[in-house]
This record gives structure tokens, sequence and C-alpha cells, in this order.
């Protein structure tokens, strides 16, 4: 048996293990029911609107959800504000000098911790800056920021305002920011000088400066002074953070915000290439996020909470900021790589500051497991007391390599189920009742309602089979549309079956105990790291170079990052192909659509698989690109090219 089927079937005997909820867990846990789920399918308007009641409303809604497929509005006629209930409602409640939010910075000495009072006096003074720069209800901003105290201030300070935030992920480059500024239209851009990350320095500035040549609707810049050193300025348009701040009153007034009005844009990638501007409105998804925290992360108030997620992605919007903060927590905010300035600094973070949840990727973990234990020995990770999985489906090798060696055999693992669309956490386990299957999310949230889709029947599947995931009911953190493009929101989401059926482009299991495992993307968008990139992005990027006709981008299965970009290129005319073109082209992608989107290798080939229609048949370049065998060719054009570019392949791999 060779080491990769080895491999396989220890990873199928490892998903064959259950792992009962420790007894200790299972008594303090904060969901205890095992009807849960039934009580909560008999009545689930009335199991949401509970959950809504957790909260702090200015007035409580006048209906539970109004469903007009494919559009749904949840606590109809609501008033409550974000960053209220973040802030303001868990000081009326005495928790005014807890610990909010840790910031963990790049260089270890590098750390500031806010009180829930603190944070709101900043949260006040930077909504009366914003205000002072004109800033209002339904206005946006963007904001490009390092892992800073300095972003979930922003954050908070727009939602006070009801204002619409959109955070652009600190590594895109400056046409990514661009992009995503255009289609909002911002008036104002929240920027620092520097980013350093892991001992390198990313000028965000300059980024800033360079996309704003082609974004015409900033009028004020206003930049954050991370690591002090001398950046441009332009008179008029930027000034820096601190001198703003010092004048700023500490007083701001909520606004009373309708649970239907929009609270951020975040842009996720699209299979047309084009980003989808994700928008999630203020009810709902607050309610999902504080029922998802309390009872699948199992949020206690004395947790000291870390999602190592980047904000500039849901997982950070969701469980770092808002979600720990609704609940009154105490969330950590990591700046840094978990290997600078060496492979011990998680295990050490969580030592110093006695985390007890740790919500991080697999990536993460495989990343760990290939170092060995050595980095985790020298730190004590008792205080740890729950596990969680988020942004691609981890394997059970990782699941159990994790339960064992961060949790000591005594964490449950959470492994999560969600996208960007849906806002909230979707299958997961509930951690004190739910059996563990190791590779699996298991079972849905509560009042949450998964099918699977059988592509080549159109039928539903019953029992035990597998298919394309659906969510067959609307749920309350559900994207209401994409930015100002209901049309599209229509076509991309509830188009494949009908326009009730929300079709996740997700492929999944399902067992014989109803749990669910999912198995990956069914569509061109590639998950590398937890991060959802658009295949169409990187060959637009491919193509812009002059050596290259045309480009087809899959994804290849890879140890690290779940998925890997793996690029198939025609050149143009008499263009020769080798190590340095290879590199160059790596390179390229790498400028044009950021270097988690580059690839792992690039071949030349002298066509692409293509059907009659003139569609590429990925599937047979990942199959070449696997070294698996090729498969059914005959619905190709012309099926020897798949032959062709196998024998190509082969020889420049070696």
């Amino acid at each position: 048996m060779s080491e990769e089927q080895q491999n396989g079937q220890q990873s199928e005997d490892l998903g064959q293990r259950t792992y009962e909820p420790p007894e200790e867990f299972a008594k303090n846990a904060n969901c205890q029911d095992p009807e849960i789920w039934n009580k909560a399918a008999e009545d689930y308007e009335g199991f949401w609107e509970g959950w809504a009641k957790e909260l702090h409303w200015f007035k409580e809604w006048d209906q539970v959800l109004d469903w007009d497929p494919p559009f749904a509005k949840w606590f109809v006629g609501g008033k409550l504000n974000a960053s209220y209930n973040c802030l303001d409602y868990h000081i009326e409640q005495g928790k005014g000098d807890k610990q909010a939010l840790i910031w963990v910075g790049d260089e270890p000495d590098h750390q500031q911790t806010y009180t829930y009072n603190e944070l709101l006096t900043e949260v006040s003074k930077f909504a009366n800056v914003l205000k002072d720069h004109g800033i209002g209800k339904g206005d946006t901003v963007s904001l490009y920021l390092p892992m800073i105290p300095e972003l979930p201030i922003a954050m908070l300070a727009c939602a006070r305002l009801g204002a619409i935030h959109s955070v652009v992920f600190s590594a895109f480059t400056p046409d990514q920011l661009t992009e995503r500024i255009n289609d909002v239209e911002s008036t104002v851009l929240v920027t620092a000088d520097q980013s350093p990350r892991g001992g390198s320095i990313t000028d965000l500035k300059e980024n800033s400066d360079a996309a704003l040549g082609d974004a015409q609707s900033i009028e004020s810049v206003i930049v954050v002074r991370r690591t002090g050193e001398e950046v441009p300025m332009q008179d008029g348009r930027d000034e820096y953070w601190d001198e703003l701040m010092q004048n700023a009153s500490d007083q701001c007034e909520a606004e009373e915000m309708d649970a239907e009005d929009p609270f951020f844009v975040l842009y996720s990638s699209g299979s047309t290439g084009k980003p989808k501007g994700i928008q999630h409105n203020v009810g709902g998804y607050l309610v999902q996020l504080k029922a998802t925290t309390m009872w699948t992360l199992d949020m206690k108030d004395d947790d000291i909470f870390w999602c190592t997620a980047d904000i500039g992605w849901i997982t950070g919007h969701s469980y770092l900021v808002y979600g720990p903060l609704l609940c009154g927590g105490t969330t950590l905010q990591y700046e840094g790589t978990p290997t600078y300035p060496d492979n011990t600094r998680w295990p050490s973070v969580i030592e110093e500051h006695k985390v007890t949840t740790l919500y991080t990727a697999p990536t993460a973990i495989r990343a760990f497991m290939k170092q060995g234990t050595g980095p985790l020995e020298g730190s004590d990770l008792s205080s740890l007391r729950l596990l969680g999985s988020v942004g691609e489906p981890i394997n059970p090798a990782a699941w159990v390599w994790y339960y064992e060696n961060f949790g000591g055999e005594r964490c449950p693992v959470v492994d999560t189920w969600w996208q960007t669309e849906t806002g909230g956490i979707m299958i997961a386990p509930l951690p004190g009742i739910t059996t563990l299957k190791p590779g699996s999310a298991t079972k849905p949230f509560p009042g949450i309602f998964p099918d699977l889709w059988d592509e080549e029947t159109e039928e539903f599947i019953e029992g035990a089979g597998s298919g394309a995931l659906t969510v067959n009911k609307p749920w309350p953190s559900m994207t209401r549309t994409l930015w100002q493009d209901p049309e599209r929101y229509k076509e991309e989401y509830f188009s494949e079956i009908s326009d009730e059926i929300y079709y996740v482009e997700d492929g999944a299991k399902r067992d014989e105990d109803g749990y669910y495992t999912i198995t990956g993307r069914i569509d061109d968008v590639l998950n590398v790291a937890g991060h959802r990139l658009s295949t169409v992005e990187i060959e637009n990027a491919l193509v812009n170079h002059e050596a290259v006709a045309e480009a087809a981008v899959i994804g290849v299965e890879d140890e690290d990052k779940g998925q890997a970009p793996v690029a198939f290129v025609i050149l143009q005319g008499d263009q020769e192909y080798g190590e340095d073109l290879e590199k160059d082209l790596i390179g390229e992608v790498a400028d044009k659509a950021g270097k988690i989107s580059r690839p792992d290798r690039v071949y030349a080939v002298e066509d692409l698989p293509k059907t009659n229609s003139g569609k590429i048949m990925r599937r047979l370049l990942q199959n070449i690109a696997q070294g698996e065998e090729l498969g059914d060719t005959s619905t190709l054009a012309d099926p020897s090219i798949a032959e062709t570019i196998q024998e190509q392949t082969q020889q420049q791999m070696s």
C-alpha cells in the first residue's frame, strides 16, 4: 500500500471514531437539552424570537419573519443598535470594568487591553470623528487596516452612527482596494501607515494612495500611526487618527437602527471574477451571532476567547468582534503569524493570557502537525476548555491531532460550517450534548434546515447520501442581497433549484445519524487556507501577462492549505516555457490578485480541455494535476487533447 493510500486509510479509520462530551463540560454547558432540535423545528420562528429577546431593543419587532422568496426580513419593525448591544448594554449590567478586548501585537511586547468602559470611550470618540467628516446613517466607510485595535473600534463607531462599514483585507492589492471602494462609493477611507506582520512590513498608506488614483469618491483619509514611519500625507485629504481623537468628545448617542437596515458590506470572490458585495443587515445578524456564540462556542462570562481569523474576513467580523462582545465576553485580537518570532508564539499567547477557547482554521492545525508537538511542549495549555475549527473542512487526522495535542483529550472540538453569505454558524456541534465524529461538522444548529440535492435526479436525498448542500428555510443572519444588485443575488443563490432554496455550492455527505460532512466547493471558487478565491481573478491576472494567451485555474488537495491553486496556461506565439517564466507568472498573480492567490505550479499546455460549447472541463485538469486517471473524456470537443495535456504536464513536473 502506498503512503498516500495509507494516509487515506488512516483518515477513514479516524473518521469512524466518536467522542462523547466530557462529563464536567456537559454539566456546565450553555445548552444541555437534547430535544432542542425538535423544539426548534416545531416552532422555528418562536425559537429565533426567543434569541432576539436576549438583545437590547429600543423598540421590539412587529413580525418575526417576512419571507418573500428569495428575500427575507427578520424582526420587522424592531429598532436596535449593534454598538449599543456590544458595549453600553453590558456596562449597564455592571460589566464596565471587565476586559472586553485584549490586543496582542506582532512583537511579543506589543500588547494592549480595553475594558468595556474604555472601548466605549474610544468608539464614541471615533464616531464623533466620523461625524465631523460628514458620516451619518446609511453612509459607507472603507476600512483598510492591519489587525490593530483601531479596526474593531472603527467598525463599532460606524455601527454606532448607523454607517455601513466595508472592511478590506489588508493583504489585498491597490487594484482590489480600488474595486471595493468604487463599488460602495465610500467618502472616507481609514488606513494605517504600515502593517507589520511576521517580521515583514506592508506599506498600507502607499497602497492606499495607489488605489485612490482610480477611487474618486474618497474625500478623506484617516491614517493610524502603527509603526510611526513617515508616509506621504496629502494636504486637505489625509489626517492622522491620533490627532483627530485628541479633541473628540467621548459622548455619542447610538443611532436607532431598523432591524433591516444595512450593517456592513464584505466582499467575497464570485465565480464571474467580479467580487460580490455581501450585505448583512443589523437585526437578524446579531441574533444568530448571539445564539451561536452562546451555544456552539459555549461562551462563558470568564472566557478568554481567541478567534485567530483576520477581521478582513467574515470569521473575524462574526466571531472576533461582534459575537464575543454581544455576549459580554473577552475577545483576543492577534496581529501576528503562528511562527513569528518562532513557532512557539501561539502556545505562549494561550499560556500568557489563559485562553479558554481557540477558534482557528485547519490550515493552522496542519502547519502545527508538520512541526510535531515540540512547539507546544514548552507552554501550559491547560486553560483551554473548547477548540473550534472554521474556514474549510477539517480532515479527521488533523481533527484528532488538534483534540489530542492542543486540547489534551479534554476539550470538545466544534467543527463549524458556514459562509460569508450565511453570516453565522450553520452546521456545528453543541459541545455539551453532541457526540463528535472527527471530520464531520455534525448537526445543523437548531432552527437551521439544510438538505442534500441530487443533481442527476433533481430531487432531495432522503436519509444518508451525498449531494449538493442546500438550506431550505430562511435564517436570521442570511445575507439580504448583494450590494445594490438584487438580481445577481437571486441568480447566484436562488436560481439553481427554486427561489425558496438556498443553493450552497458546497458538496456534502450525510450519514445515518444525520451528521453532515462538507466535501468541498462545487463551483469555480477555491478555498485556500480558509480564504475563498475566484479562479477567474487568478486567470485574469495570468492572462494579463504578455506571455499568456489563455489560462485555467483549478484547486488541488493540499495538506497545509486545504486547496492550492494550480494553473494551466496556453502561451502566446513562440513564447518558451521555463522555470523563469513560471516564477514570473506566479509573481504576476501575486501582484494582481494578492499573495494568497499565487499558484503552486503553472503548467504550459498547447490547449485546454473544452466541451463543444467552449466550457473548460476543470475536473480533467484536476485529475491531471493530482496524478489521477483522466476518466471520461467523451464530452470534449477534442478528446485526444486530454492525453496531450497529461503528457506535457508530466514532463514539466519532472
